[in-house]
């Protein structure tokens, strides 16, 4: 079982890691981990941070992807 976190995908066109970071209060570091799929969980807060920032749902940034 794998959760995919995308992040850059949401971002593209939109605004730069920095930006988001500073939008969201997450570290530039922290929020390099989450969009290189290093995390091993992600807090409610720190998703509903990058929901309001992108104007999203949480389906939208985290996604499901079975094991072959």
């Amino acid at each position: 079982m794998s959760i995919v976190i995308n992040i850059d995908k949401l971002i593209l066109r939109r605004m730069t890691s920095r930006e988001l970071a500073a939008k969201t209060g997450i570290s530039e570091a922290n929020l390099s981990i989450l969009k290189t799929g290093k995390a091993k969980a992600v807090r409610l807060s720190t998703l509903e941070n990058l929901c309001k920032a992108l104007d999203c749902q949480p389906g939208d940034i985290l996604e499901y992807v079975p094991d072959e």
